[in-house]
């Protein structure tokens, strides 16, 4: 993974509710790949929420494995 497919702390906090799959890989610095593997086989470090055909990660547990506060309001 290329140093500019990683997210800044910045564009973590600013991240909505609910985010892709490969978006919250890009956070914890995992590749594509591992990323489905884990999900599917239920490993991934947070929640991974499976809508329709699609993974889902709700952004407060991506936060939480990540080690940040959750935003105020």
């Amino acid at each position: 993974m290329n140093a500019a497919a990683v997210l800044t702390l910045g564009e973590v906090a600013a991240l909505p509710a609910v985010v892709d799959l490969m978006t919250a890989a890009r956070a914890l610095r995992i590749g594509r790949t591992t990323a489905y593997a884990l999900a599917r086989d239920g490993g991934f470090p947070c929640p991974v929420l499976r809508v329709g055909g699609e993974y889902r990660v709700p952004t407060a547990g991506l936060r939480r494995v990540l080690g940040l506060d959750e935003p105020a309001g």
